[in-house]
């Protein structure tokens, strides 16, 4: 029976390299995700701990803006003194944004980092490998990391701009220097000053965020944490540097685990679709080989033999597949990480890691798969009776009752669209987890059911195709109902990936949709000014921006807060003048004038859950710059809700009194002639040609909202593509056997007249309706996930309405047809070859 699998296996290369296909594709995907992710992981960790080389004790000083934050100098004195410690080096960081030549920013914005160059007797710093010059010893000097010199071709001598928070400044360029910076490896830069201007610019004169300490040689980093530990001021915190590597390492893990898992998500769902493939390839081999598996069993083999055949071939088919598979995933792991330093997105050094684990799995996977498949043909194979033998024709299948089959469907669908629609009136994570179950459940009871759906379903393709293409289309939907099994296989691996391709475009279109309303119905102004990092703007922008040529009105707004009846509630800091102006803030009572006189506006769902109106006083208690008052607050207007703003407007000069560095989110500007090229210049040079500024009208704010979404459509597009090529190969299957099983009868139809060209187009279009039958089925049932998605975050989104992209879902009912017209290539000219006599003569 060995002997036997092995030959039935190299029998059929040709349909049997599908199933590889299917399965070396899904385990590509598994395998190379585990190495990927294993492999980033290992960089970083490995980065991490290099990091902390030569270190004993890492500390970090207390974070906030206030006087006590960070480490004072004297206390740094204190440690080097301690008996043990080798030296001590002190940190201070924060955003730096370089200019290039053309005045724009290098790097990423979030992940552009300044520092302060520390160095040691020698004049070195252990953290930088400086490939030309020097690092800066005075306040108008920097070095550059090579990427960013390389990028904005800067050499040393030169001049280079550079902001931070504040107006931009000029620095002369000293030394080029090489790191493993994660800000760098991120696709950012890295400018290093000298340690007083890093200080009076991230912190304050006299202190640093952080201390590294090295012990002498011999001394335990527990003895020098010891010593550390009672010299550092209130809510610092000091660790041993292995403790903190040992800490980011399991922070690395955590966020790699997110990413992994969403992977081997679409790895499944490759693997799942492949399911269908592989059971149709071994039904079809089985179909064929009826009469040899009977004259098996005639001659003496019993059930259990035959079905270990069918099983032995696919634990072949499974290995050999999952065997190439693991190779390409391997390369697949290569690509990524080339594809992320072509992104800029530099990963740490490090070699490729091939764990057990990823080996394992992903052969175990490719081969279970593979031979889970098999086991239903394996089963039919076994029960052929040997009496079939002695026919000269295939045994006809008999007809049997279908009635379990369907309660079996309609339960599973019936449960799953309960589970959906109740999840999409719960709403939030619990309701999305219910969806999620109830999705399940529809789609495999959808699978059980799609062969009884295929007569209803293709029946309404019938009259067009009779009257477009006569007999040829009339006998394509009657043979694509022949045997609805084999269709609702093939459609059904159509149906899994474009129900999640449907769902994420309805949901996609929906939240841009929102996203646009909101932009259009909240705003006024013509321009958002912010910092390209994400950081708050420095005070000496909103003096800049009230210069600018051409301004009618702006508004700063302010992130604040006030302290109402002992709750935190956010509030915006704004500019009276101009908040009318630049935001669309429609009055429910009283004036928005009143601003001006020092009263504040209450959004209007927030002041009908408080009872409150325009004329009503709260109390509300300030803190900041060592002091703490209560003060009353007359609300001067109530408006309707905006997203853009919070549900207190508060003028900005009542917080001036208790903040030490106001933290301006954007600054809304409206210009005389709306936004056009002209005023946005006028606003870049207003200030200053900041690199670090970022100048958005309407449109980009539409657009930096609405491009994450576009950006994560396009991952999800791409990963999907696996589990719809290897529906491709289900199509070409499915055809292939139809074709086979159909010789006689295309014989015969060649005899008595369809000629080679009518052949041919009866099989591609027989692969169209199939394949269409499977995109309308997952095109309904992802709309329908579309849905109930959205209603769970519909209350957090404003103007959510659902959208059906039409045109989207036009365009993938056109591209099915297409994969079924491409699948039908080879088939269709294989059926058209057959020799008429010795197609009629074929049993």
């Amino acid at each position: 029976m060995l002997r036997t699998a092995l030959r039935n296996v190299l029998a059929h290369k040709a349909r049997l390299l599908m199933t590889v296909l299917a399965v070396m594709l899904g385990v590509a995907f598994v395998s190379g995700t585990l190495v990927f992710t294993d492999t980033l992981g290992n960089a970083f960790r490995n980065q991490s701990a290099k990091s902390y080389d030569n270190i004993a004790v890492a500390v970090e000083g207390p974070y906030g803006d206030s006087t006590e934050a960070g480490i004072p100098a004297a206390t740094l004195k204190k440690i080097e003194g301690l008996d043990g410690v080798a030296a001590v080096t002190g940190r201070v960081s924060g955003f730096a944004g370089v200019a290039d030549q053309d005045g724009e920013l290098i790097g990423s914005g979030w992940s552009n980092k300044g520092g302060n160059f520390a160095p040691d007797k020698d004049g070195k710093d252990a953290a930088y490998d400086f490939v030309q010059g020097t690092g800066p010893v005075e306040a108008a000097q920097i070095a550059l990391d090579k990427t960013t010199a390389d990028a904005g071709k800067y050499r040393v001598g030169d001049t280079v701009r550079v902001a931070s928070t504040g107006p931009v400044k000029e620095f002369v360029l000293t030394g080029i220097f090489t790191t493993e910076d994660g800000a760098v490896n991120a696709g950012g830069s890295l400018v290093l000053f000298d340690t007083e201007v890093a200080q009076r610019q991230y912190l304050q004169a006299g202190r640093f965020q952080n201390l590294t300490v090295a012990a002498e040689p011999g001394v335990p980093a527990e003895r020098v944490l010891a010593g550390v530990e009672p010299l550092l001021p209130k809510d610092s915190q000091a660790k041993t540097a292995q403790a903190w590597a040992d800490e980011e390492a399991k922070e690395i893990e955590s966020g790699m685990a997110g990413m992994n898992a969403m992977l081997l998500a679409f790895a499944g769902i490759a693997l799942f679709v492949g399911i269908f493939l592989i059971a149709n390839t071994f039904t079809m081999l089985v179909a064929q080989r009826t009469r040899e598996l009977a004259l098996m069993r005639a001659v003496g083999a019993s059930r259990r033999q035959v079905k270990r055949s069918i099983i032995l071939e696919a634990l072949f088919v499974g290995t050999l597949a999952s065997a190439i598979g693991f190779g390409v995933g391997l390369g697949l792991a290569t690509g990524l990480r080339s594809a992320m330093d072509s992104w800029g997105v530099k990963i740490p050094a490090g070699p490729l890691v091939v764990s057990p684990t990823a080996v394992l799995a992903a052969l175990g996977v490719g081969i279970a798969v593979t031979v889970l498949a098999a086991w239903l043909p394996a089963r039919r194979a076994a029960k052929i009776p040997p009496v079939a033998a002695m026919s000269s024709v295939h045994a006809a299948a008999t007809a049997k009752s279908l009635l379990v089959r369907n309660v079996i469907g309609s339960v599973l669908t019936g449960a799953g669209a309960l589970a959906i629609v109740g999840g999409a009136s719960s709403g939030g994570s619990s309701g999305r987890m219910m969806i999620g179950a109830g999705a399940f459940l529809a789609l495999i009871g959808v699978i059980v059911l799609i062969p009884q759906l295929a007569r209803p379903v293709i029946a309404v393709f019938r009259p067009f195709l009779m009257k477009a293409f006569g007999v040829s289309g009339k006998l394509a939907a009657q043979n694509a109902v022949r045997n609805p099994r084999r269709t609702g296989a093939t459609a059904s691996a159509l149906a899994i990936g474009l129900t999640l391709v449907t769902g994420l475009t309805v949901l996609g279109a929906t939240l841009g949709q929102a996203i646009d309303r909101t932009t259009t119905d909240n705003l006024r102004g013509d321009y958002a000014v912010t910092m390209a990092s994400g950081h708050s703007l420095d005070e000496s922008a909103v003096a800049a921006v009230a210069k600018a040529e051409g301004l009618t009105a702006f508004s700063a707004q302010q992130a604040a807060h006030l302290d109402i009846d002992g709750e935190h509630r956010a509030a915006s800091g704004i500019d009276p003048a101009g908040v009318a102006e630049v935001f669309d803030l429609p009055v429910v009572n009283g004036s928005l004038d009143t601003l001006a006189e020092g009263r504040i506006a209450v959004a209007e769902k927030t002041a009908d859950e408080q009872g409150w109106k325009a004329g009503d006083t709260v109390s509300a208690t300030f803190e900041g710059k060592g002091k703490k008052d209560v003060r009353k607050l007359t609300i001067g207007a109530v408006y309707e809700d905006n997203e853009f703003v919070s549900p207190y407007l508060v003028p900005r000069e009542v917080f001036a009194p208790y903040e030490e560095r106001p933290e301006i989110r954007e600054i809304w500007v409206k210009m005389e002639g709306g936004a056009t090229e002209a005023n946005k210049q006028a606003l870049i040079d207003a200030l200053g040609d900041n690199p670090a500024v970022a100048v958005q009208d309407e449109q980009e704010i539409r657009d930096a909202f609405g491009g994450v979404i576009n950006v994560m459509l396009n991952i999800m597009y791409g990963l999907l593509a696996m589990a719809l090529i290897i529906a491709v190969l289900g199509v070409v299957n499915t055809l292939a056997m139809s074709v086979f099983e159909r010789q006689q009868e295309i014989g015969m139809l060649r005899a008595i007249g369809l000629d080679r060209p009518r052949v041919k187009r009866m099989i591609r279009l027989e692969a169209i309706v199939i394949s269409m039958y499977g995109a309308v089925v997952g095109i309904a049932l992802g709309s329908f996930l579309g849905w109930a998605v959205g209603e769970t975050i519909r209350d957090s989104i404003p103007g959510y309405e659902l959208v059906i992209p039409f045109g989207r879902v036009g365009l993938f009912l056109l591209l099915a047809g297409l994969v079924g017209a491409l699948a039908a290539l080879w088939p269709a000219r294989s059926a058209a070859k057959l020799n008429m006599l010795t197609a009629i003569k074929t049993e």
